[in-house]
């Protein structure tokens, strides 16, 4: 059986402010790179305000635990990697990947051993990047988890960029639901420049999530954000490049956004072009060499404006008709917030 996280039943965790605060639970969230977990190695991360243990034994295979010993509470992320399990520094316990403890060496056949006692959350590999499914003790079974189609088609070519930022993860994804934004703060940037810089938007509902997009320019700029939530949550949008920046089509990305706790994030954006043979390496050499910086430097004015944002940036705000789409996302999640902090209470 499937040990669920530490939100518990009538405490702090389980109130809809916490949920809001932290991310919402019952559904996937990206980790981490899968690169920072080597063969052999392990790497304590934080997510949705918890601490969990990454491990990796030698023949790839990735698991994932509550970073807490079943003995007396230490970190499992300060003791030992014996292949396929670890070892308690403290007391040496030795937890497998699928939380049971495997051994207790200070009292062989103890009762602890044999039992499942560390929650363990599923885990999968997508374009190189780690997944985890976060359930509560009412959804303890991952569930379905439909990928963006781009991370998936052999025909798109893609990059994936990686930032960790002391930002709430909420602010990080309506900076995304925000197009106009790109106008403005984004104004010299070598994609950006192009355009008007004012606009009139929609929402366009999906049976996945909801399109944000400009009704009166197409095709020029950041003209629309397409906000998915399939298992994951995730956003597409694409920005129309020059010929100069090589061959392919549009150039689109997809973000990811990592709850860590209520004022940190990791933030994940693949790059990607419809690109293949000759004109993928000619787009990948161009991309390295000239194209990824500049991303860089959009993504990093995007990191000063959200890190410098008042916590209480949202409670004195005074929006009009481009902030639709962020309205839009806040009362999604709100509702959702507050309706797994109900069925926990309920339950």
């Amino acid at each position: 059986m499937r040990r669920v996280i530490g939100t518990k039943h009538g405490s702090e965790q389980a109130t809809a402010d916490h949920i809001y605060a932290t991310g919402l639970r019952n559904q996937w969230h990206p980790v981490v790179p899968s690169h920072f977990v080597r063969p052999g190695g392990m790497r304590r991360v934080t997510v949705l305000g918890e601490q969990w243990l990454l491990f990796r034994r030698g023949d790839g295979t990735l698991h994932m635990l509550a970073d807490r010993c079943p003995h007396r509470g230490a970190r499992l992320s300060l003791g030992k990697h014996l292949g396929d399990r670890i070892s308690c520094w403290y007391h040496g316990v030795e937890v497998d990947g699928t939380g049971t403890v495997t051994s207790v060496p200070g009292l062989p056949g103890c009762n602890l051993e044999g039992k499942q006692l560390v929650p363990n959350p599923p885990v999968r590999e997508v374009a190189g990047a780690v997944l985890a499914y976060f359930g509560d003790e009412q959804h303890p079974e991952p569930c379905e988890l439909a990928l963006p189609e781009q991370l998936e088609d052999p025909e798109v070519d893609r990059f994936l960029s990686y930032a960790e930022w002391n930002s709430t993860w909420r602010f990080d994804l309506e900076n995304l639901l925000d197009p106009m934004h790109g106008s403005f703060l984004h104004r010299e940037s070598h994609s950006m420049f192009e355009g008007d810089t004012t606009a009139k938007f929609r929402i366009r509902e999906t049976d996945r999530g909801y399109f944000f997009e400009k009704t009166d320019q197409t095709g020029v700029n950041f003209d629309w954000v397409e906000l998915c939530r399939t298992g994951v949550d995730w956003v597409d949008l694409s920005i129309p490049y020059p010929p100069s920046a090589g061959p392919g089509g549009p150039f689109g990305i997809i973000g990811m956004v990592c709850p860590v706790d209520a004022e940190r994030s990791s933030v994940f954006f693949w790059r990607y072009r419809r690109v293949q043979g000759w004109e993928r390496d000619s787009w990948r050499f161009l991309y390295k060499q000239v194209i990824e910086e500049r991303h860089w430097e959009v993504l990093e004015q995007d990191r000063l404006m959200l890190e410098d944002m008042p916590a209480d940036a949202d409670q004195r705000e005074n929006l009009y008709q481009h902030d639709l789409g962020v309205v839009r996302l806040r009362r999604l999640y709100r509702a959702e917030a507050e309706k797994q902090a109900a069925a926990l209470h309920a339950g």
